[in-house]
């Protein structure tokens, strides 16, 4: 039941400080320029908590955490009940520049919600890995890559850790461009290497652009305890528990949770049992598992059946080897370039997706949120704010899109009367907004076929 509940948990949290923090940007800003605001809501539906303030705004917090809005007094809904001193405070009495500065608040705040934790995780420190090649394969090897090669820069971007190294490298994967990295090889020497991602199959999943780009890190042990032993499963059968420490199989000795699955492929046979030797409570102790015949592995259509035992590997805590820590002054810096740079990312990708560049399996929903917001949560406060300003950022940049509904749809319709000096009738405004209603109802509903396939896969 955690499993679920923990992850509805989280995404309750991230949603709600995140629409919080965009809509009081709303708030503000109209308040400031004295526009008379009627409701702040966090989510949608029946109220399960509001008040009023002493201006007369009401303040809910409504049952559907998907979203959130601000109300504001307009002439058009009040039907002459508000007199001449009340309509000063209309949205739509304000002059144009006010109304985009009103609208637009919501999404600056996003950025500014995004560069805050940024600062605050620098300030903390974010532990990563060093960028430094633990094992080359695919295109990294045929372009001349090296175990040991530590990466300075990708595509003139400079890379502190593995994590900003990767990015900058999916990046390059699905624009399927050459990229010019530069490291410093074991020895202590300077070079330029062309990554050939135009190599790249066009047909990979970009989920799989790791794997076949064939850069990763030095390669961390996993101990080969078991985590977890499943009571329907063989291994329970015969008597191992969770926390034996897994020496040999079939004779072979296991030094890595790696070499667990092949030992078992080598020696499992139909009707035999798998002899599998255990270190518990300081002694030896060895099983005979009779293994049971699973379904071929997916991702590999020339596989034969895979020989399952049930059992799952304990949990280990990455072996981190950097730590991102800035002074105060410095991580501003620093968390207005990572901003940037991951602007500039997400733009591209959008780009690519509208393009046919880039597959829309890229796009995420809920579901995805939710795993991802309990995952990091579980990872600590440094995980969760990065998590935190990714989601806040991917929020202001997508309601900036000139989509009518959101808040750069607003913004279109003000700059094009900006220009022609009168606003949009009514008929077009209202046409805009069923558009825009489409629009985003068929993006919602891309994203959650997309977390259902991810989970169902």
């Amino acid at each position: 039941m955690s499993h679920v509940l923990g992850p509805v948990w989280w995404l309750i949290v991230t949603l709600g400080l995140l629409i919080t923090f965009h809509e009081y940007g709303h708030y503000i800003v109209a308040r400031r320029l004295g526009v008379k605001v009627l409701k702040f809501s966090v989510g949608f539906g029946p109220a399960l908590w509001s008040r009023f303030d002493r201006h007369g705004t009401q303040f809910v917090i409504a049952a559907i955490p998907l979203g959130g809005y601000v109300k504001m007094l307009d002439t058009r809904e009040v039907d002459g009940a508000v007199g001449p001193e009340g309509l000063r405070g209309a949205f739509d009495r304000k002059p144009v520049g006010a109304r985009m500065a009103i609208t637009a608040a919501g999404p600056v705040f996003n950025f500014i919600f995004t560069i805050a934790a940024l600062w605050l995780v620098f300030v903390i420190g974010r532990p990563d890995f060093q960028p430094v090649v633990g094992s080359v394969d695919h295109v990294a090897a045929s372009s001349g890559f090296q175990a040991g090669d530590r990466i300075i820069a990708v595509g003139g971007r400079a890379v502190d850790a593995w994590t900003t190294a990767l990015g900058a490298l999916m990046s390059a994967g699905i624009d399927r461009r050459d990229v010019v990295v530069d490291v410093v090889d074991a020895g202590g020497s300077a070079h330029q290497r062309t990554l050939a991602l135009s190599k790249l199959p066009a047909d990979v999943d970009e989920r799989q652009l790791p794997v076949e780009i064939g850069l990763a890190p030095p390669r961390q042990p996993i101990p080969p305890v078991i985590g977890s032993v499943p009571a329907d499963g063989a291994a329970a059968k015969a008597g191992l528990a969770p926390g034996d420490r897994i020496l040999s199989i079939g004779g072979d000795a296991i030094k890595d949770w790696r070499d667990v699955p092949d030992a078992i492929q080598k020696h499992a046979s139909a009707g035999h049992a798998l002899d599998i030797t255990v270190e518990r409570d300081g002694g030896m102790r060895s099983f005979a598992v009779t293994p049971a015949q699973g379904d071929p592995d997916p991702a590999d259509a020339a596989a034969k059946p895979r020989w399952l035992v049930g059992i799952g590997v304990q949990p280990v805590e990455p072996n981190f080897d950097a730590t991102l820590r800035y002074g105060p002054v410095a991580a501003l810096g620093k968390a207005f370039s990572e901003t940037w740079n991951q602007t500039h990312d997400l733009l591209g990708l959008l780009g690519r997706m509208v393009t046919g560049q880039a597959s829309v399996k890229n796009l995420g929903g809920v579901i995805s949120i939710a795993q991802a917001a309990d995952s990091n949560a579980k990872g600590g406060l440094v995980w969760f704010l990065t998590f935190l300003a990714a989601i806040s950022l991917s929020l202001a940049v997508l309601n900036l899109l000139p989509i009518p509904i959101l808040d750069g749809g607003g913004l279109l319709y003000y700059l094009i009367e900006s220009i022609k000096g009168s606003p949009l009738s009514d008929r077009v405004q209202i046409a805009g907004q069923y558009v825009g209603l489409v629009l985003l109802v068929g993006l919602m509903g891309l994203a959650l076929y997309n977390d259902i396939l991810r989970n169902v896969s």
